[in-house]
């Protein structure tokens, strides 16, 4: 990726991270790209500047041709991780380099951004009202009742969706931690963990991955989101195409899971508006701090456990799922039980 280099401004000065959410705008839009920034906003990163992206990556690729050799280690662990992003975002659009070599880049960038933040504000929308059938008993009803409208009534002030949205290191049934919670006296940090993203809601202090990132609600507005809204009750029924079918989508990616359970947390809460500015919920913070964990290479055995556990829940006729899972009486599943008992 050596022909930027020629027109682009290498001067060194302070640049902007691309890893933080970009201004309001009403760009114009082509429909191809802004297909793709929908996708990539929920596959990829859903929180970022794609001007400052681009920007910084082409940029970053002239140092790195200049050096003679690919190695990103010259730079901080958030650069990297945004170089990582950014290499993706060209491989569904490579025209990005030749536009941005000439300078005819920022219509293609504006649409991109403006596919990410019409399809985060469309789910944002379509979980608002489900959600409120998903927390509720099945042939019983929530006390108070919830509007499936409003928000003002959901968040800790209501003991339903307070439970799942209470940090796991708190106790919800403690009195003074619910009035706490409800009047901002406790403030909730991006990487307290709500009840909800567990297993059955259980949280095991001894063992903080057991159940992360499994709760049922999270599968429930992932099959939403990707699959099609039809598809939640029976996902082979599904009567329309979703999105994951209409971008070609057979797996999930750590991206996604990300991106649905910041969806998910928001629609629990009472916040009426996804706000760059709500530092009660801190939607944006939450996001970023659950992928990075969801990126570290330090817990990559329990992250391709997860991998693989939602590819079964979500896709499990696709052949990633096939090739993870053998036959129970296969010579490869044959091959890894003994293994397994070599190893007790």
């Amino acid at each position: 990726m050596s022909g930027p280099s020629e027109s682009l401004d290498t001067t060194p000065k302070r640049r902007q991270s691309a890893l933080a959410l970009a201004p309001r705008k009403r760009p114009r839009h082509s429909d191809r790209f802004s297909h793709v920034g929908r996708h990539f906003g929920r596959t990829i990163h859903a929180m970022l500047s794609v001007t400052a992206l681009v920007e910084n990556g082409l940029v970053r690729e002239v140092e790195l041709a200049e050096g003679g050799e690919d190695d990103l280690t010259r730079y901080s662990a958030e650069e990297r991780r945004e170089h990582i992003i950014f290499r993706k975002l060209v491989a569904l659009v490579p025209e990005l380099t030749s536009a941005t070599a000439t300078g005819d880049y920022l219509d293609t960038v504006a649409s991109i951004q403006h596919g990410m933040d019409g399809a985060h504000a469309d789910d944002t929308k379509g979980l608002k009202e489900p959600m409120i059938d998903w927390i509720t008993p099945m042939g019983g009803q929530l006390n108070p009742a919830i509007k499936r409208n409003k928000k003002a009534e959901r968040g800790f002030q209501h003991d339903v969706t307070g439970a799942l949205l209470c940090p796991v290191e708190l106790n919800w049934d403690n009195d003074e931690v619910k009035v706490g919670l409800r009047i901002g006296e406790l403030t909730v940090a991006a990487d307290s963990w709500p009840r909800f993203m567990y297993r059955d809601n259980a949280y095991d202090p001894e063992n903080p991955w057991k159940g992360l990132l499994r709760g049922k609600l999270l599968v429930t507005a992932f099959k939403h989101i990707f699959t099609s809204p039809t598809s939640v009750d029976d996902g082979s029924r599904a009567t329309r195409a979703g999105n994951a079918r209409i971008h070609g989508m057979t797996s999930v990616t750590l991206g996604s899971i990300a991106y649905v359970a910041t969806q998910v947390r928001f629609a629990l809460s009472s916040a009426e508006v996804f706000s760059r500015s709500d530092t009660a919920m801190n939607s944006a913070g939450f996001y970023d701090v659950l992928l990075e964990l969801l990126t570290d290479e330090e817990d990559k055995e329990e992250i391709d456990a997860l991998f693989a556990w939602w590819n079964r829940q979500v896709f499990p006729n696709s052949s990633a799922v096939q090739a993870r899972v053998p036959t129970a009486t296969s010579a490869l599943a044959r091959i890894r039980a003994a293994r397994r008992r070599a190893t007790q």
